[in-house]
């Protein structure tokens, strides 16, 4: 009990010394909180909406795409209208009708403005039917009667701004409609996102199907007292060949389409939860720091409580309480806070298009538990061995001395640890620039990156005397005696100086690595497209949708182009010549698809794919099955029909472009895959008459505007837009990093602030030997600036260490350009100056004020 008590009175009698610490345990928590409460939210809106979409039973064709899969010939599967009646007849089935939807479509206004989602979520088109209202109610108007009317989703008609009598175009693979808009149905569920048109049934069937006797589905409603499961079984058992259908109750269908979220909501979650450890682990550091420099300013006392009596496990155990104290209040309000955040995350991706009710708000009671747990066991883990250090303190040490003894041979062990770690973390980083295959390397590359990680922690007091003494000398110096007072203040305890540069190394490393990464995929991409790019102009969807048949025939019939490719890929099962079979896509282009992509040949003729019956494979394709040129494999396409295509031509995998895609001709596939059954194109090229490249380019975008789904981009765009996107993914990590930087910048405030409290004596002897407050002010500030630069140089000289030799397991994969990104690396560590003084801003400003013969005064 005494302990308790005397562990509160310390925690109280410090709690502004604590309170940032706290705060980056709140920090922490709430990101892991957040996490779990935005994810949790968004599984129970997807629950919901699948569950409330998906009728009892439901018949769809058996090689039906799962929900989000573009379908291969651009039209989505469908089975023949007889199966309705069939499954009419089943027994328990109270009613069934046909269902018509189509994920490849893009509706557009009369502006030609697309009408879909921002955020990556699908424009979907049917046909309107009873099973629509267990999730929808029509608003204002009336469900579609006619081909001229179409009915539209509710969210989407206020994002748009439309209305009843506007006119909306879809465009589908079978061609446009124009129709007006009739109604504006309201979900009743919560709709994250996706753009709904809705058609009358017919008008349904003929535009997204092109078959006017054809469905993608079977709703089927159970008759009361028959259960979905038996429901099934009678179905399957009208239906005789069940076989041929794919047949899923309501809670599999569910389930499916749920399986289909999950893999996308978990790399999400994981993600997210990985900075969040990542701001743990720079939490770590300042905790550490925290109750080491509490324990050194309470040697006193410590000396003291052991002299009247008290164990060294009663030290221990008094500031691990505060620790759990610490913990505790941290997680708590870090509980809270993160609820808080996965809000603002929902109205966040509410303000992109991704409509996420708070009404749907999910609070397991597994979330606050982790928190409450990750924080306490965190914090205290961290007080340990500054707890350990305390219980050492001898009774007469500490009435002798303000301060915890040094200990030399701990210190010699450290450096003894952190090199041996360091070094054994480089040779795996070396490692990884040797191996022949990526997988292989980045066992390497992870056990490097941990290995010089942790040797870098701990051998940071030994490389703080060094650097910061350079630092000094480059810096510090300019500043005259203040300057040296800083430079001595950083170097007076290296173990803190080198946890607290520590804290910020991490997040800083990581920024580095990313960036040599980003860089060097982009060069290297752009280097490749320098070599291998043959033609003008790239058409395609950012989406993945295909090239819809009149957005082609535009294409073809713009003036001044030399020529037109067409690039298709179809599924197929291929059996290769020592008898294995696999899954594999077939690439069939127009004859002149070598001159817009210029493939290295290892072996034949690649011209010669492109001929009758004639194929060709990749490198690694090649050398896995012992394929060689000459050899016949036995191509099942899918979609189609099975041929026997002869290898004309092995070509490199040493590539970042089409790496691994097997070519033929479109008139070799055409003739074993119907022409309705033919996929449309997944991408275009265009190559302009000599002279015309400016007149092509604008006709092209002209000719396409009424199809706003496709981008028409010359290689200057196409560069770009690889530069843009890989810069869009890297700001979201640096934003995500960015946690952890705040976490370490609040370090640097606490150090600084218990080592002003620390010194208060020597700032008031120094105050009263002439030393100015705007002197004083300079030194505190000077130090915090030497510390940032310290964890700057560490953490972007490991990060550009991790990302030279990832970019060397890239070149396995075809990209082989390194990059470093010295702007970037010089912007970050000249921030980091910056980052520094915003961190003494309070701890210097306090130390200005603080009264000369109070400060004299302190029992020091």
């Amino acid at each position: 009990m005494t302990v308790w008590k005397t562990s509160v009175r310390n925690f109280l009698a410090h709690k502004g010394r604590m309170a940032l610490s706290a705060v980056a345990v709140l920090l922490s928590v709430a990101f892991v909180c957040g996490t779990l409460v935005f994810t949790d939210t968004m599984n129970t809106t997807f629950d919901k909406l699948f569950a409330a979409t998906s009728a009892d039973v439901t018949v769809s064709p058996k090689a039906a795409e799962a929900a989000g899969d573009m379908p291969e010939s651009g039209r989505p599967e469908s089975l023949p209208a007889s199966v309705l009646a069939e499954v009419e007849k089943a027994d328990g089935v109270k009613d069934a009708e046909g269902g018509v939807s189509s994920m490849s479509v893009t509706v557009v206004d009369r502006n030609d403005e697309n009408m879909g989602s921002e955020t990556g979520a699908p424009t979907i088109a049917g046909n309107w039917t009873r099973n629509e209202l267990r999730s929808m109610e029509i608003a204002s108007g009336h469900a579609p009667r006619g081909p001229t009317e179409v009915m539209v989703d509710a969210d989407t008609a206020e994002k748009h701004h439309l209305k009843i009598g506007d006119e909306l175009r879809t465009i589908a693979a079978t061609g446009d409609i124009t129709a007006k808009i009739s109604g504006i149905a309201a979900f009743t569920v919560t709709n994250p996102g996706a753009a709904v048109v809705f058609f009358d049934t017919a008008t349904a069937q003929r535009t997204l199907l092109g078959a006017p006797d054809a469905f993608t589905h079977v709703n089927v409603t159970a008759r009361p007292g028959v259960d979905d499961t038996r429901l099934k079984e009678n179905v399957a058992a009208a239906l005789g060949d069940a076989g041929a259908y794919k047949l899923r109750t309501q809670k599999e269908a569910a389930d499916a389409d749920k399986d289909s979220m999950g893999s996308f909501l978990d790399v999400m979650k994981y993600a997210m939860l990985g900075f969040a450890g990542i701001a743990f682990l720079v939490g770590v550091f300042l905790i550490v720091n925290t109750f080491s420099m509490l324990v050194a300013q309470r040697t006193r006392e410590i000396g003291l409580m052991r002299a009247i009596g008290s164990s060294r496990k009663q030290v221990n155990r008094s500031v691990l309480v505060e620790a759990v104290l610490l913990g505790v209040v941290g997680s708590a309000l870090g509980v809270a806070a993160g609820i808080g955040l996965a809000v603002g995350l929902m109205k966040a991706m509410g303000a992109v298009g991704m409509e996420l009710s708070t009404n749907d708000l999910t609070v397991a009671w597994t979330t606050p538990v982790t928190g409450l747990v990750l924080g306490i066991v965190v914090t205290v883990l961290a007080a340990y061995i500054p707890a350990r250090r305390a219980g050492k303190v001898s009774p007469m040490a500490a009435l002798r001395d303000a301060g915890t003894p040094a200990d030399a041979k701990s210190g010699r062990v450290r450096a003894a640890l952190g090199l041996v770690l360091t070094g054994a973390g480089a040779a795996g980083l070396w490692a990884t620039t040797r191996v022949d295959e990526a997988s292989e390397g980045s066992l390497y590359l992870g056990l490097g990156v941990l290995l010089t990680l942790i040797g870098f922690i701990v051998i940071g007091p030994l490389l703080a005397g060094a650097v910061v003494r350079a630092l000094g000398a480059a810096v510090l110096r300019l500043f005259g005696p203040v300057g040296r007072l800083a430079e001595r203040n950083a170097l007076r305890n290296p173990r803190r100086t080198g946890a607290t540069g520590a804290a910020l190394m991490v997040g800083l490393a990581l920024v580095a690595c990313l960036s040599v990464v980003g860089s060097s995929m982009v060069a290297s991409a752009t280097d490749e497209l320098d070599k291998s790019v043959g033609t003008d102009f790239i058409v395609q969807s950012n989406a993945g949708q295909l090239v819809v048949p009149q957005a082609a025939d535009a294409v073809e019939k713009v003036p001044g182009l030399e020529r037109v490719t067409h690039y298709k890929v179809l599924g197929a099962k291929l059996t290769n010549p020592d008898g294995s079979t696999e899954d594999e896509y077939v690439t069939a282009a127009d004859p002149t698809y070598p001159k817009d992509l210029r493939r290295e040949t290892v072996d034949g003729d690649l011209a010669k794919a492109y001929g009758e019956r004639a194929m060709s494979v990749g490198s690694d394709y090649a050398a896995l099955h012992k394929i060689e040129v000459g050899d016949e494999i036995t191509v099942a396409f899918k979609a189609g029909g099975t041929a026997k295509l002869t290898v004309a031509a092995i070509t490199s995998d040493d590539t970042s472009v089409d790496q691994g895609a097997m070519y033929t001709s479109i008139a070799t596939a055409g003739t074993y895959v119907p022409g309705d059954r033919m996929p449309d194109d997944m991408i275009m090229f265009a190559t302009a008459e000599d002279g015309k490249e400016k007149e092509a380019y604008a006709a092209l975008k002209t000719a396409l505007a009424p199809y706003p789904q496709y981008k028409v981009q010359n290689q200057a765009d196409f560069k770009q837009d690889l530069k843009d996107q890989v810069g869009q993914l890297l700001n979201i990590v640096y934003g995500l990093l960015a946690l952890a930087i705040v976490v370490a910048v609040l370090g640097v405030v606490n150090t600084l602030a218990l080592s002003v409290v620390e010194r208060t004596r020597e700032i008031g002897l120094m105050r009263a030997i002439g030393l100015s407050r705007r002197q004083l002010r300079r030194m505190i500030r000077l130090e915090s600036v030497v510390i940032a630069l310290f964890g700057a140089l560490l953490g972007l000289g490991l990060g550009m260490g991790w990302g030279t030799s990832a970019q060397k397991l890239l070149a396995l994969e075809g990209l082989g350009v390194l990059e470093i990104p010295w702007p970037t690396i010089l912007t970050v560590f000249v921030a980091s100056a910056f980052v520094g003084l915003f961190a003494a801003l309070v701890p210097a400003f306090r130390a200005g004020r603080m009264n000369v013969l109070n400060a004299i005064a302190t029992d020091g």
